[in-house]
């Protein structure tokens, strides 16, 4: 025996079956026929967890007694443990789903031990040879055993193609499931599967074009499905449910200022939302897909500068503040609609009215009438640095001094404070300088937080600010700072602490 290489395998299973005369017919109408399909009234459901509900409706003729109902064209990632059957006057005996489809690769596995014919053509003269090959192993590589010497096909460009004399058995061509009945009596009528599937999805995609000097934005929802599940579903009508099924994380909605209180119209399961496609449509296999769901022109729109500063913060250097477009989802001038998790990508116009990428972020699900603010970004032109202008500390007498109010009831002392042990308190002033490099006036929310350091520590007083603040909770208290075009401010808070 002697061992050698040979050229590429190369696999032209439909072609050369079909010269055999042994393709089936649901391959060969398939092949023809790309649209050509086995399902019938097909309804999908798609959450956001990647999970799918298929169910299939077909007009199937069924025998009396004991007999085998195929179902091509099931998703080739069915969950089978979930499979629904029904049927009138017939009950469900077993179930089988055939995983191992037609493919090259499955051809050469199941052909192991068989006999196949090797067709070698001659790239200088187009002349053809045939060889009768035993396949050995496909381990790695095909290994087939041509007379008394054995030979490892190899991939080196040269044309070679395999004929096998016929279909394995238990190879579909199509995913197929497969279902042992009992009917009480023989004859077409509806035949219903329903089953969850993995390898459908979807997300919500948001395109919003930003108008600065009206402050509005006008904003497009799409739907992206993708289908990996190996099969196509045809002219399916296709519902979407947004929502967090027990399934993991949900996305977090960093970007939601207060959660809305509103309504949407739109029907609800359960906790979810549901979000139909308008027509039906179909979702081929290896294919992503966008629908739009939401057009709305003229949302109120407000840009915002902001920065939050840790406590004591001391900047080496000045930083940028964040740039965020606020905008809300209320029916009364707002988006009108809950929202489904997904990206928002921000839009505006150039000088030559041609629309600019100005940035994105991310929202979670958001109900109708909440209030957003997405970061797009760093200010070019507008910068905070925080610094501690001064510390010094406090005694307890002064600590007091700085509450401003004595309680008293009917002209007598209520309350009186006896220090047990001396306590130390602080005093520290905060400055901000601001710069703003625009051509045109801003404003800059500016919030200090770290103010909380534990339940002992919610007793901090504001001595002084420059603004009126506003205290957002026990750990944060936030100031709208005017800054005049093309100028600087500083800015200046004292706070009286225990910490």
């Amino acid at each position: 025996m002697t061992f050698a290489r040979t050229s590429t395998i190369r696999f032209a299973l439909v072609s050369s079956l079909a010269t055999l005369g042994l393709a089936g017919s649901a391959l060969a109408q398939s092949a023809d026929d790309p649209d050509a399909t086995a399902q019938g009234d097909v309804s999908v459901t798609i959450y956001q967890n990647g999970q799918s509900l298929v169910q299939d409706v077909r007009q199937l003729d069924i025998a009396r007694g004991r007999s085998r109902v195929e179902f091509p064209d099931v998703s080739a990632q069915i969950r089978p443990e979930t499979l629904s059957f029904a049927a009138p006057g017939t009950a469900i005996v077993e179930q089988n789903f055939d995983f191992d489809l037609l493919t090259p690769a499955k051809m050469m596995e199941k052909a192991i031990g068989q006999t196949i014919t090797l067709v070698r053509t001659n790239p200088a003269t187009g002349t053809e040879t045939r060889e009768r090959a035993k396949v050995l192993s496909v381990a790695g590589g095909v290994v087939v055993q041509i007379g008394d010497r054995i030979e490892v096909l190899r991939d080196d460009g040269l044309p070679v193609r395999v004929v096998f004399d016929r279909v394995p058995p238990n190879l579909r061509a199509r995913p197929t499931l497969s279902v042992n009945v009992e009917s009480n009596r023989a004859g077409v009528r509806p035949t219903s599967i329903r089953y969850l599937t993995r390898g459908l999805g979807w997300n919500a995609d948001y395109v919003a074009l930003y108008d600065e000097a009206a402050a509005t934005i006008d904003m497009q929802g799409w739907v992206t499905l993708s289908n990996n599940t190996g099969t196509t579903f045809h002219q399916a009508d296709t519902m979407l449910v947004a929502g967090n099924p027990n399934a993991g994380r949900p996305m977090a909605n960093r970007n939601m200022v207060r959660a809305g209180t509103e309504s949407a119209n739109r029907e609800q399961v359960g906790e979810f939302y549901l979000y139909p496609l308008a027509e039906r449509t179909t979702i081929a296999n290896r294919q992503t897909k966008q629908v739009s769901f939401l057009d709305v022109q003229g949302v109120a729109a407000r840009k915002i500068y902001s920065r939050t500063i840790d406590w004591m913060r001391n900047d080496d250097r000045p930083f940028p503040v964040s740039s965020e477009i606020a905008f809300s989802s209320s029916s009364d001038g707002g988006l009108g609609d809950a929202l489904p998790a997904g990206a928002v990508r921000f839009y505006q116009r150039d000088s030559e009215g041609t629309p600019q990428f100005i940035g994105e972020n991310t929202i979670g699900h958001t109900p109708m009438g909440s209030e957003l603010s997405l970061r797009t970004g760093d200010a070019f032109d507008i910068f905070v640095k925080a610094e501690v202008e001064k510390r010094e500390r406090l005694t307890a007498d002064e600590w007091e001094r700085t509450a401003r109010f004595i309680v008293i009831e009917d002209d007598a002392e209520v309350r009186r404070v006896d220090v047990e042990r001396p306590v130390t308190y602080w005093q520290t002033t905060m400055r901000y300088t601001i710069t703003n490099a625009k051509s045109v006036p801003v404003e800059v929310d500016l919030t200090q937080a770290g103010l909380d350091r534990g339940w002992w520590s919610r007793d901090f007083r504001i001595v002084s600010e420059d603004e009126p603040g506003l205290q957002l909770n026990s750990d944060r208290r936030k100031w709208v700072v005017p800054i005049p075009a093309n100028s600087d401010r500083e800015f200046r808070v004292t706070f009286a602490t225990r910490y």
